[in-house]
């Protein structure tokens, strides 16, 4: 962790994401130009190291949709071009072992199928048609098998059977029984009964096969072994896997019959496979589960021959991801986050050394600064990524470790023509134990020092996610309407290593509204900002703080608190992942420890509020269901507090999933602030 060079209040100031504008007078960022906006997704490096496939997203003003399309591109930036439009979706483009063909999921006329491109003919075709909604794609190392994972329904109960029904009658929908542990989840409603399963199908077209049975979950990429002869996987095969949700593990899984295999048995996630060119080592990700709210991943390799299993990169306090070999096997490539910045780096096996091939690597979550992004590398050691910057969403890069090239501009024809706000990162000590805190202060289009500006601070949700130096659309649209935009990383926030994280285990919300309120006694010692012009907003995580902040102090003008859990027995007992919150964010459940779970709820606190709030979750939230907010909006009302509940319609937990409830978000939260902004005389409104 960064150390403070100075007193307490002294803030190391590192100055990113400046733009020039292309053109003088260049007016801020619009809500109309959301759908000229463009990012790319999981860039596919071809083996030989000379091709690029990616997916090339844009916001759909027709359809109110993200479309997908899959664009290619030489890695010395030549031949930028589209490969495979008029989908609805696409995702999962993967270049056979020989580069000559490349396969990908596309959906289209309401059917999902597995695509192929010819890249010998240019020519592309649908090969299989899975009869369902196929993901995780892969190819043998021969090139004539593809692996895919596939949800497979199975039989639930029925209701109760009624009398006949009369021909011509119009009865009410039979009632829905369900039995099963989870049976709704955010983004996907009410979940039909079934399993996801492992199947394989010819390369050169065909049925698929399935190759995993049983009640279990088979989730991730399968790793295939040279022999092409048996597949690795991670599933929870337990059977109180409902229980103990985390605890997956590998498997070997023979592709023509025979018993699945277990390789690693510890209590805690085993996940994301990787096998090694030889085919005797698999590198994977996970934790001892020590039942907290948050565990690092770490990097493991298991040996196939003798079953043992070796943790890498011990001195590495940071959350590891996605772990690829390279071609020789010598070297191990992986992500991981440090201090709001995502990096790609290369673990050396031999004497142990990390090196770092890049560290801008996100820009896949459009609307706020969260961590993303996706790498591939080439059997010659070159990766592409998605680059990102304050200033622009993710573009495809390649990187070697010496050097990065940024190889596409997809918003070129945008961003240069609009001035954007200056981000800036800065250190800040708690006044709770004066613990170095990091933030970023969002700039303006036209800042003045001279002025005195009105502040929104955004606070991230999670808790156990962070901010960082990353494209955000929300927050560039927050400074476009004339705010200072602060946002921080509190205790609990990741990318600090696992010591930080742990600060918040069961207990929060806690301190983290300390540093909060630390960075914006900081910003405000800089004279620009109007302490009478506070806001705060923040969504899920964010929006429980935002209720905590209220709760705690008056400081702020107006609040608007995002999808929030405002009472956590409520919460517990309602959110699609009860089994994992109920164990691993408390010590006992509610019933058992009933005042636990009220201490940290901010409903608990809605007494001291005096601060106009407002409340948002879209209507089909199954993560921090709408009765939360509910709640929070009526108790609001029985004391009299301004308050409005804005609801989105058909909107998950995601709530900007869809374009236009990005700008409703966005637009409810700017329209709830002016309401309550009075400028100081001399001073434009926002």
């Amino acid at each position: 962790m960064k150390t403070l060079l100075a007193a307490v209040g002294l803030c190391l100031l590192a100055w990113s994401g400046l733009v020039t504008p292309a053109v003088d007078n260049a007016p801020p960022l619009s809500m109309e130009d959301v759908f000229a906006l463009e990012y790319a997704q999981d860039p596919r490096i071809s083996p030989d190291g000379k091709r690029i496939v990616y997916v090339r997203r844009g916001l759909d003003r027709m359809s109110d949709r993200v479309r997908g399309t899959l664009w290619t591109i030489d890695t010395d930036g030549g031949r930028h071009r589209p490969l495979a439009t008029g989908f609805d979706s696409v995702s999962h483009p993967r270049w056979s072992p020989d580069g000559a063909r490349l396969a990908w999921i596309g959906h289209k006329d309401g059917e999902t199928r597995l695509w192929m491109h010819w890249t010998d003919s240019g020519e592309s075709a649908p090969v299989s048609d899975p009869g369902g909604r196929p993901a995780s794609l892969s190819w043998a190392p021969q090139g004539d098998l593809l692996a895919f994972t596939m949800q497979v329904k199975t039989e639930g109960p029925a209701p109760a059977a009624l009398p006949p029904q009369p021909e011509g009658a119009e009865w009410a929908p039979a009632f829905k029984v369900i039995d099963a542990f989870i049976y709704r989840a955010d983004g996907r409603g009410y979940l039909e009964p079934g399993y996801s399963q492992v199947f394989v199908v010819p390369a050169e077209g065909g049925s698929p096969r399935q190759v995993t049975t049983g009640p279990y979950h088979h989730v991730g990429e399968p790793a295939w072994l040279p022999d092409a002869e048996h597949l690795v996987i991670s599933a929870n095969r337990r059977a109180d896997a409902d229980l103990e949700p985390l605890d997956s593990d590998l498997w070997l899984v023979p592709v023509n019959g025979g018993e699945i295999r277990r390789l690693t048995s510890r209590f805690g996630p085993d996940r994301s496979p990787a096998v090694s060119p030889d085919g005797r080592r698999v590198a994977f990700t996970g934790f001892d589960d020590a039942l907290l709210g948050y565990h690092q991943d770490r990097l493991y390799v298991l040996d196939l021959d003798d079953g043992e299993v070796t943790a890498l990169a011990g001195e590495l306090d940071a959350a590891v991801q996605a772990p690829a070999w390279a071609a020789r096997g010598q070297a191990i490539y992986f992500q991981y986050d440090r201090e709001g910045r995502t990096l790609l780096a290369r673990l050396e096996l031999r004497n142990g050394r990390l090196s770092t091939i890049a560290d801008d690597v996100g820009g896949t979550r459009l609307g706020r600064p969260y961590p993303g992004g996706s790498f591939t590398v080439s059997s010659g050691g070159t990766a592409a990524y998605t680059m990102t910057s304050p200033a622009f969403p993710a573009d495809v890069a390649v990187g070697d470790g010496r050097r990065s090239t940024r190889l596409t501009r997809l918003n070129d024809d945008l961003l240069p023509y609009r001035e954007l706000a200056r981000v800036e990162s800065f250190w800040t000590e708690s006044s709770f134990d004066q613990r170095p805190i990091q933030s970023w202060l969002m700039l303006p289009p036209g800042f003045d020092p001279a002025r005195r500006w009105p502040m929104i601070m955004e606070v991230h949700g999670g808790p156990y996610a962070n901010y960082g130096e990353r494209f955000s659309l929300e927050l560039q649209l927050f400074a476009a309407a004339g705010y200072v935009v602060l946002y921080v990383n509190p205790r609990g926030s990741t990318s600090y290593g696992q010591a930080f994280a742990d600060l918040i285990e069961n207990n929060y919300p806690g301190e983290d509204y300390d540093d909060l309120m630390s960075a914006v006694d900081a910003v405000l010692e800089r004279g620009y900002v109007d302490p009478e012009r506070l806001y705060v907003t923040g969504g899920s995580g964010g929006g429980t703080l935002t209720a905590w902040i209220v709760g705690k102090t008056d400081r702020f003008r107006a609040a608007a608190s995002v999808k929030p859990v405002i009472n956590w027995t409520s919460f517990v007992l309602t959110a699609d992942l009860y089994s994992f919150f109920s164990r691993s964010w408390f010590a006992a459940m509610p019933w058992e420890q009933p005042e636990e779970y009220w201490r940290r709820s901010p409903l608990s606190l809605v007494g001291n509020v005096t601060t106009p709030t407002m409340v948002m979750t879209g209507e089909e939230d199954f993560r921090t269901p709408i009765s939360e907010s509910e709640q929070y909006y009526q108790a609001l009302r029985l004391r009299g507090v301004e308050t409005l509940l804005v609801r989105a319609p058909g909107a998950p937990h995601h709530i900007a999933a869809r374009p236009t409830h990005l700008l409703a978000k966005v637009a409810n939260i700017l329209a709830w602030f002016a309401r309550y902004d009075v400028p100081p005389d001399g001073d434009p409104e926002p």
